[in-house]
């Protein structure tokens, strides 16, 4: 007596590479919705980050503005720039693209606080 196998494409009188294929893709779109899925949860981490990142910037252009402090510093900007690079590179990330990102926060930031300082100028000229 023989011993039992399941069916397999093979012994079923099919392509066993056409079977091993589909079983691939199958798992490979499993895999890609799994990693879809935490990309979009992630962008939506980075979202609320950043709304809350400018929840307190807008709160420094505020303060700024009241105090007549200028809406750039560059000084602490270069120094915020070195830290996420170095922060980059310890997480095995381009420390170019962090710098890029940061810069266009910071270029955002710098625009919001102009724009605050021009609103109390405004309102402390028209009172």
């Amino acid at each position: 007596m023989s011993e039992w196998t399941p069916a397999t494409p093979t012994t079923a009188g099919g392509d066993p590479r056409s079977h091993a294929a589909s079983v691939s893709d199958e798992a490979a779109r499993e895999r890609l919705l799994y990693l879809r899925g935490s990309i979009d949860n992630l962008d939506a981490a980075l979202v609320h980050l950043l709304a809350e990142r400018f929840k307190c910037t807008q709160q420094v252009g505020e303060l700024k503005a009241r105090h007549s402090l200028p809406p750039a510093d560059p000084a602490r900007e270069a120094t915020q720039i070195a830290r996420l690079r170095r922060l980059a590179e310890d997480a095995k990330l381009d420390p170019a693209f962090a710098e890029k990102f940061l810069n266009f926060i910071i270029e955002e930031v710098v625009r919001h606080h102009k724009a605050i300082a021009k609103n109390a100028e405004a309102e402390e000229n028209a009172g």
